[in-house]
């Protein structure tokens, strides 16, 4: 098997598990507050349990782009393997906790030492062929999208048979064994010599930098727009699956299968989407996704039962498998050789920044116009971000297959 095949193969095994880390906790963090962590009063719990979920994203926001610099001037495996086991050690330590504090400030720290997705995006973009780039972006995506899917599945599960703290212990041996795989498995072409007598810019220049790149703000824009659009009325979904089904009969059961329904076409239709982007060009494929996710979005406000809910979700999904994999792939090959890394980490942050505000927004937003409106506000944001790709990626450079590409 060639090389760059093999580290997709590590990488996703390695992607599905920090992403299933990470959100395993999700369906019992605020039982593990009450039962293990001494928390009392209904208010208290949630206050604690949206600041331990939310402190990761804060913190991964902030300090991604320093790990994708130090990735340009060290390698991309160093930094994937940084993360990984330092990772492994922190989640192992949530299993240890014995107050809210101690879970917080672990969660903090674990969004400190993330970026095992960036530093693999970049470490595969790195070796594989341009012809396949856009399959092997949207594969990678797959395995990210599996975990973050399974992992609440998989963690409440988890919880029936084990109890809590066995989880976090499992979750770090997981990581720390992928982490171990791929320090044995991948293989990366870096000179580090070169790198090394390479002129270091600051964060700061070197987002200045990239930002010279006519393309590369426009990129980072519709990231942070993509998430901000999704994750809006993500929080909402069980209240209003509650409205429709009516019942609070198996009420459980369908909202996690229309939050999971989502993930399912998205990881399927990521790896067919990238592999029709390098025939027909990412840009069509970005484009298209972009008015196909707000078509989905706008009859979600008007359906009358669960089933409908559920088509209009999946089909979502399978134009979701087109938007972030495709926006990696035209990063990489807008951005000069050196500097992928650091943008990677600036997408990543921009990736988090509509993590954070999106559900905060949209919770915000839902007294006023209703989950409803959150929906057509969805779809009118990526039809808005459509138009933005449109002019700003494609007429601007001539075109699908412009010739002022740089790869």
């Amino acid at each position: 098997m060639q090389q760059w095949k093999i580290n997709l193969a590590v990488l996703w095994v390695g992607n599905f598990l920090v992403m299933a880390g990470m959100t395993m906790i999700t369906p019992f963090l605020s039982l593990y507050l009450q039962q293990d962590l001494g928390v009392t009063g209904e208010h208290r719990i949630s206050l604690w349990a949206g600041l331990i979920f939310a402190a990761n994203f804060v913190t991964s926001f902030l300090f991604q782009p320093l790990w994708g610099k130090l990735s340009d001037r060290y390698g991309r495996k160093m930094m994937l393997l940084r993360s990984g086991f330092g990772m492994s050690i922190v989640i192992v330590l949530m299993g240890m906790a014995t107050s809210p504090w101690h879970l917080l400030l672990l969660r903090i720290a674990n969004g400190v030492i993330s970026g095992f997705s960036p530093a693999a995006v970049s470490l595969v973009s790195g070796g594989t062929p341009k012809e396949r780039m856009g399959f092997a972006m949207g594969t990678l995506q797959s395995g990210a999208t599996a975990g973050t899917i399974l992992g609440p599945l998989i963690g409440g599960l988890m919880a029936d048979t084990f109890g809590f703290r066995p989880i976090f212990y499992m979750t770090g041996t997981m990581l720390f064994l992928a982490s171990a795989l791929s320090g044995f498995m991948i293989k990366e072409n870096f000179d580090r010599e070169a790198a090394a007598r390479k002129p270091q810019a600051s964060l700061l220049k070197g987002f200045r930098n990239l930002m010279r790149i006519p393309q590369m703000p426009v990129l980072l824009s519709i990231t942070f727009l993509i998430q901000f659009a999704m994750l809006s009325p993500m929080a909402l979904i069980p209240i209003y699956v509650q409205q429709l089904h009516g019942t609070t009969e198996n009420l459980a059961f369908w909202a996690g299968f229309v939050g999971a329904v989502t993930g399912l076409s998205n990881m399927v239709s990521a790896p067919v989407l990238g592999r029709i982007s390098d025939r027909v060009g990412p840009k069509w494929i970005l484009l298209v996704s972009l008015i196909g996710a707000g078509l989905m979005f706008i009859p979600q406000s008007f359906v009358g039962t669960v089933g409908q809910l559920l088509v209009c979700r999946f089909l979502l999904g399978c134009f979701m498998g087109g938007l972030i994999p495709t926006v990696n792939a035209l990063i990489r090959r807008y951005t000069p050789d050196g500097q992928d890394s650091r943008a990677f980490g600036f997408n990543s942050s921009a990736l988090a920044l509509g993590n954070m505000t999106g559900p905060v927004t949209g919770g915000v937003l839902s007294g006023l116009i209703g989950i409803e409106g959150l929906f057509i506000m969805s779809g009118l944001f990526l039809f808005a971000t459509s138009l933005w790709t449109y002019v700003m990626l494609i007429r601007r450079d001539g075109g699908f297959s412009a010739g002022s590409e740089r790869r």
